[in-house]
């Protein structure tokens, strides 16, 4: 550690490194979650404490109780129509329905 106190602002390549992450991941959760930042002018800036704090007040159980309710979702069957298919393969009736588990996927009618 230097003899400096730590900078309480920070630039995004100081604050990824601060939580640990890199740059990429740390932009990532920038979109995601709601990170205390601001932006000015072209450069995004961290307080540090700010920071520590908001990941000091999150709690992981938020995350599983939000992946358990997507999963929920996801798990439902959806049914799926294929579409016609050229030429006559024998029958002159549209192919039948059929139902399929999608994860991910909304599909509107």
């Amino acid at each position: 550690m230097s003899p400096q106190s730590p900078r309480e602002i920070l630039t995004i390549d100081e604050a990824a490194e601060l939580l640990g992450v890199s740059v990429k991941t740390f932009i990532k959760v920038l979109h995601a979650e709601d990170v205390p930042a601001r932006k000015i002018g072209r450069e995004w800036k961290f307080s540090r404490a700010a920071l520590i704090a908001w990941v000091g007040n999150g709690r992981s159980s938020h995350f599983y109780d939000g992946a358990e309710s997507e999963g929920a979702i996801a798990e439902r069957q959806v049914e799926i129509v294929p579409a016609a298919r050229g030429g006559n393969h024998g029958s002159s009736t549209q192919p039948a329905e059929r139902t399929r588990r999608t994860v991910g996927w909304s599909i509107d009618d």
